[in-house]
């Protein structure tokens, strides 16, 4: 959460900071700010409560003066509400040094009290600004920015990342990360900071990722990395594999449209040399191969939200190829549940952004606990694939909309190339098994454009239903998580009661929801295959039709059994159903997505949320 962004050198610093701002909005936005050292030394700063506009337009009113070293903010609430006083940045040693900050400092209640009792005065209800006048009073009593930055972070606890300057100070931006992200971008004669590489990929693909505990100080023609005891760090530098472009609409109406419309790229680039002559092989699984095969005897898979739905449809999977036990564990609750944990274990995080707090927690328990680890992750230089034995990145690009839609598939998609990567490695799926679940997995990318281009019915279903109260979804075996994703992205997105079922719980409960007119989305399986629980869903439907329910089946093309019982049928095409879930998720995406937009409504960023979450 919160997004930050910091510069050194000599392009506009309020151009460089602002566009860094847009791309990382999707981190937070209840507020911007930002803080500029003026070609004289003085410090100029501008914030705003609401979306960066505000902000903008704060700035073409009251512009502040140009320089060359800079930071800037965008915000998601955490202490005190988005006002233009709790905006960020926070200042100190009388107004000559500004602070930025993502995460939440847990001991500022008793550092205000110590500041406070030596005479100083807040502003705000932050524990930001907290940390500005602690820094402030370090910088008086050393007499140097750097100096102070290292003694402040040693006194905090919780997660953050800290970007300070100082107006004696000018070419000169600091910052700290303790489980909370920052990326440098290298550049030439200028270097930039940011939560990730949004903020500067438009002026460099060369980054460096922050490690744990770890202070940055860039200049324009230096950048140099200690730890919080100001010993050297070896860093390593990555190329971005995405330009600035790829951040951008487009075109596009908003950036969950254009997402949702890339996401048979983001399949095809995430098997792309993984898969061929119809076997997987994972590159970055192979140094583990070892263990995979004779060490691990149960896998969990930790995750939050959406990422944890991609998680129950890639039990399924990998229970099928492997024969290896699998559970799915909330990434909040996993920890705190006294997990059997050990060598034999392996544990699974699935993140998008790879800096989820509950999910690099859940890792680092996990390690401790002597189990392997491997990610799932869509950002590079992310803390939780370098915190794992292992990552397999997805290759999605940039997802900018705040509800997940190309990364839910490919993250999915990542789980499969591990199944089956696994199931070469233990010998557990015949060659033409193997061949066959791999010629299904590849055929997913053009099968999903099909879906898209059916796109507009479920546009129309969607407006027809705009002042709709309340959607049931339903689904069995693998269509049971992705009834789940269709009642979060319409929770998320519409702000109206969406609940996901297991189709067979009916009549342990749920059926009592169901009156005259009630929209019920189900995800029909198919009927081919002699284990196939199409009957029992068809059945399902008959329940809920019979006491006035209003269905929208999402059916594979050919079946006609749900006709007679169905208000609305979507189709998507043939697949084998342990792929279907990656077809049926996308009708259930557009739909929220339109009834938001016919509601006039941020389908990009919803109330409330943000992109990425950084805290606990």
């Amino acid at each position: 959460m919160c997004g930050i962004v910091g510069y050194v050198g000599p392009a506009r610093t309020i151009d460089v900071l602002l566009g860094g701002l847009r791309r990382l909005e999707y981190r937070g936005y209840d507020s911007a700010g930002v803080a500029i050292i003026d070609e004289h030394g003085e410090l100029g700063t501008a914030k705003k409560a609401g979306k960066l506009q505000a902000l903008v337009d704060e700035l073409d009113a009251r512009p502040v003066n140009e320089g060359y070293t800079g930071i800037g903010h965008t915000r998601w609430a955490t202490h005190g509400g988005p006002t233009d006083v709790n905006a960020h940045p926070h200042l100190g040693d009388d107004g000559k040094l500004a602070l930025i900050h993502n995460g939440i400092i847990e001991n500022f209640q008793e550092l205000r009290a110590e500041l406070a009792a030596e005479g100083a005065e807040f502003l705000s209800e932050t524990d930001t600004e907290v940390a500005a006048v602690l820094l402030g009073r370090e910088v008086r009593r050393t007499g140097e920015l750097l100096a102070a930055f290292r003694s402040t972070v040693s006194r905090l606890e919780g997660a953050f990342t800290l970007l300070a300057v100082h107006a004696d100070e000018p070419g000169l931006v600091v910052g700290a990360r303790r489980n909370s992200p920052l990326v440098i971008g290298l550049g030439d004669g200028e270097n930039f900071l940011g939560s990730d590489v949004a903020a500067f990929v438009e002026y460099t693909k060369r980054a460096v990722a922050i490690g744990q505990d770890e202070i940055v100080a860039i200049r324009a023609d230096s950048v140099t990395v200690t730890d919080f005891a100001g010993a050297p760090v070896e860093v390593a530098p990555f190329e971005v594999q995405w330009d600035a472009s790829a951040a951008e609409k487009g075109g596009w109406p908003s950036f969950m449209a254009k997402e949702i419309a890339e996401q048979p790229e983001a399949v095809a680039n995430t098997i792309r040399g993984r898969a061929h002559d119809g076997s997987v092989v994972v590159p970055e699984l192979e140094a583990i191969d070892d263990a995979l095969l004779t060490d691990i005897r149960r896998i969990v898979i930790v995750a939050c939200g959406t990422a944890s739905y991609a998680g129950m449809v890639g039990k399924y999977a990998i229970e099928r190829w492997t024969r290896v036990p699998v559970e799915v564990a909330l990434s909040h609750e996993f920890r705190y549940g006294d997990p059997v944990l050990g060598p034999d274990v392996l544990v699974i995080s699935v993140s998008q952004s790879g800096e989820t707090m509950d999910t690099l927690m859940a890792v680092k328990y996990a390690r401790e606990m002597g189990a392997r680890t491997v990610s799932v992750c869509n950002t590079q230089g992310a803390t939780i694939p370098r915190e794992s034995d292992a990552a397999i990145y997805t290759h999605a690009g940039p997802e900018v909309a705040v509800a997940s839609t190309k990364a839910f598939v490919a993250q999915i998609t990542a789980l499969y190339l591990f199944g089956l990567h696994l199931a070469r490695v233990r010998g557990t799926l015949s060659t033409g098994g193997q061949a066959e679940a791999v010629a299904e997995l590849q055929a997913i990318p053009e099968k999903l454009q099909e879906v898209l281009g059916e796109a507009e019915k479920v546009r129309q279903l969607a407006h027809w239903m705009a002042d709709t109260r309340s959607v049931l979804f339903l689904g069995r075996n693998v269509g049971y998580p992705i009834a789940l994703e269709g009642a979060l992205k319409l929770k998320e997105l519409a702000y109206i009661h969406a609940e996901g079922f297991a189709a067979g719980e009916l009549k342990h409960g749920p059926i009592a929801l169901i009156e005259p007119g009630q929209p019920v989305f189900v995800v029909v399986p198919s009927p081919r295959g002699a284990e196939s629980l199409h009957p029992k869903v068809v059945s399902n439907i008959q329940e809920i039709r019979a006491r006035g329910a209003r269905v929208i089946a999402i059916a594979e093309a050919g079946d006609a059994a749900v006709l007679p019982f169905a208000d609305e049928v979507l189709r998507i095409p043939l697949a084998d159903s342990l792929f279907e879930p990656l077809l049926a998720v996308v009708p259930l995406q557009v739909f929220a997505m339109e009834l938001a937009s016919a509601k006039e409504l941020d389908v990009d960023q919803p109330r409330n949320l943000a992109k990425s979450v950084t805290v606990e």
